[in-house]
């Protein structure tokens, strides 16, 4: 397995990864979190769903994790095969396969208690925490990271001040999470008589998260200005900046989903916009140290480009 060729898995796991998230929260959206009743059969003496479309949609899912463990484990038998090879994607490999299925286990737990919301919220946690592991393993796959290489930390003082911003960002993420559990959106197909509601009202979770998310989008814009300021390096000026910009949209939408009762494809859009954050949030601090591209990898591409010249 080639640098390149690892690269590309990591790539594929950490689009799966963001993936589950959406189509995980459109099977909630849809009132299909207990369409099928039962795990990880979909009913007790059936495996699969019944020609109805809520069946049909929770089991989808489960097939998609299915689908992820295949590409999780193709993932590990890469790092292995990679040379030359490098033992911390390994591990970040089996970080992967030994989450998807702690959080397909997670899943099933979430059936059985009939979507009991403090469940559900921990399963978006874990998920969320999963991407961000994504994001890692292929940010690591394309740089180096041997003892003794380039690991120059841009600035200190934004280096402290993006690890405040990771704080403000789960935060901001535990809160969603709770808003969306006193929600009216349940995950079953009866609302409110399928599945019990955090003991709080709406209005009142909502200031929670929407002021906790002014706060994260104020620390973003002040750390724009101070990078501007100060002359960082592009890389991380152009990082704050698309984060600035996603974390304004992401405001937007749930101002809008508010303002409109919450419907189902706006708070499908914010799952959307929660998923690029985590992405970008963890972009952002892996940004903060410099680092040379992978050797190996940049002697591979130098010989495929003549090859193809």
């Amino acid at each position: 397995m080639s640098p390149l060729g690892f690269t590309r898995f990591a790539l594929a796991s950490f689009i799966g990864l963001a993936l589950i998230v959406i189509s995980g929260a459109a099977v909630r959206l849809t009132g299909s979190g207990l369409g099928c009743p039962d795990w990880p059969s979909c009913y007790h003496d059936k495996l699969t769903a019944s020609a109805s479309i809520h069946p049909i949609i929770e089991f989808s899912n489960r097939m998609v994790t299915i689908a992820l463990v295949i590409v999780f484990a193709a993932t590990v038998v890469a790092a292995y095969r990679r040379t030359p090879r490098r033992r911390d994607l390994i591990w970040l490999s089996w970080a992967l396969v030994g989450g998807v299925v702690g959080d397909a286990v997670i899943g099933g737990i979430v059936v059985y208690t009939k979507l009991n919301p403090y469940l559900v919220m921990v399963h978006m946690w874990f998920s969320l925490a999963m991407l961000a592991v994504g994001v890692v393993l292929h940010h690591r796959s394309r740089y180096d990271y041997a003892r003794g290489a380039r690991a120059d930390v841009a600035s200190p003082a934004t280096r402290r001040a993006a690890r405040v911003l990771d704080v403000l960002f789960i935060l901001v993420i535990a809160a969603g999470t709770a808003t969306t559990a006193a929600g009216p959106h349940a995950g079953g197909s009866q609302g409110q008589l399928v599945a019990k509601r955090l003991p709080v009202a709406l209005r009142d979770i909502v200031m929670v998260h929407s002021s906790l998310a002014v706060a994260f989008v104020g620390c973003v814009l002040g750390l724009v200005l101070v990078l501007e300021a100060v002359g960082a390096p592009a890389r991380i000026r152009g990082g704050s900046r698309r984060l600035l910009a996603v974390g304004v949209a992401q405001g937007a939408v749930g101002f809008l989903q508010y303002a409109t009762h919450l419907p189902v494809w706006l708070v499908e859009l914010h799952v959307v916009g929660a998923v690029s954050l985590t992405i970008g949030v963890t972009s952002f601090q892996l940004g903060q140290i410099a680092r040379d591209k992978d050797p190996d990898l940049v002697e591979q591409k130098q010989a495929l480009a003549t090859t193809s010249a």
